[in-house]
């Protein structure tokens, strides 16, 4: 395993407890498809820890208010096509 791999594996960690923990209790709040939890698992499972940051962290940040939301897939690695497996999110987890 690389230590990008294990680098990535933290947030991904993090993240999948704070779906099974936290969201729950605050219930769906993501205007966006895949929501903004999925979007950043998939996006740290996908691209180079620093790559994947800074797509959650821009996700988080137009994930407001004042947007109008709608589908925003992670984009797919340089030179290939996004996965038909991803597009459809049946959680509600924000």
């Amino acid at each position: 395993m690389s230590i990008w791999k294990i680098i990535n594996a933290i947030p991904i960690v993090l993240i999948r407890l704070y779906r099974t923990f936290l969201s729950p209790l605050l219930g769906p709040s993501c205007k966006y498809v895949p929501t903004c939890s999925s979007y950043a698992l998939e996006a740290f499972e996908r691209h180079n820890f620093f790559y994947a940051l800074w797509l959650t962290i821009w996700r988080i940040l137009r994930c407001n208010p004042f947007s109008k939301g709608g589908y925003d897939p992670v984009p797919p690695l340089q030179g290939t096509q996004q996965s038909s497996s991803h597009h459809q999110e049946s959680s509600h987890h924000g």
